[in-house]
């Protein structure tokens, strides 16, 4: 049985919403009833068990390519997902992010800057445009960080500051804006192994965690489905990393 589409549903702008972990994010919200707007890089094909579940709940939406490494970027999104939609979003997923490799003797200004164009500005200034776009209601956004905020090691440098200032930003927008927006983080750990990953590495990180597992994408998009309803709570981070941020890690997990 094919689900009719809820009228008025709340509609949800997930970044890198078609790959991944922010497919399963977008599955979910999906069987919550919401309404999405995806985004992608280059293309809004959705992976195959997110299509499934679109198809079955029969839901409203629709993909939006932008490259926000771009200045004007958050501002073309927004207005393209309104101009589709006839609304600004309700809820804004900060998801899609660059993870490349350099440490401190490898870094140059070029990778930096990239980390920081995809995963700090796009973000914040999607932020902005969001609140100033939504003005009848208290839209809510919620920024993908990483566990490594809180103990950093020496590899991926760049994407590990620019996640830092993302995090830092959170707080900062939450003031900002006050009641205008609830804006929060979720700080996973490790969840998707590359396709290179043995069986036993994954365990190796598993069992190096206080609770002796790793983060799940479902465990992601549950904290999500979470932070959109606590009403009472802005400007925080919520580690969702099986207890990674309890512990120092001399090494990226992949040299584990």
């Amino acid at each position: 049985m094919i689900d009719t589409p809820a009228k008025d549903a709340p509609l949800a702008l997930i970044t890198g919403g078609c790959r991944r972990i922010g497919a399963i994010i977008a599955a979910h919200l999906a069987r919550a009833g919401y309404s999405l707007a995806l985004h992608g890089n280059s293309d809004v094909i959705p992976d195959i068990l997110l299509q499934k579940t679109l198809d079955h709940k029969a839901v409203d939406w629709h993909g939006f390519t932008a490259d926000l490494r771009q200045d004007e970027a958050a501002d073309i999104l927004l207005k393209a997902v309104i101009g589709y939609f006839g609304r600004a979003p309700d809820i804004l997923i900060n998801n899609a992010s660059i993870f490349e490799y350099d440490d401190a003797d490898t870094m140059n200004s070029a990778m930096l800057n990239k980390h920081m164009a995809v995963n700090f500005s796009a973000p914040v200034m999607l932020t902005k445009a969001m609140i100033e776009h939504q003005q009848d209601n208290q839209p809510i956004i919620i920024q993908i960080l990483d566990q490594r905020i809180r103990n950093p090691n020496r590899d991926q440098i760049s994407y590990t500051l620019s996640k830092q200032a993302l995090a830092q930003s959170i707080r900062t927008q939450a003031i900002a804006y006050g009641k205008r927006a609830r804006i929060n983080g979720i700080a996973p750990g490790f969840t998707l192994a590359p396709d290179d990953f043995s069986v036993e590495h994954e365990q190796r990180i598993a069992d190096s965690m206080p609770l002796k597992r790793n983060s799940t994408a479902d465990d992601i998009a549950q904290s999500i489905l979470y932070l959109i309803k606590a009403q009472a709570v802005t400007g925080q981070i919520l580690y969702v990393d099986g207890g990674a941020h309890l512990n120092s890690y001399a090494r990226d997990f992949e040299f584990m």
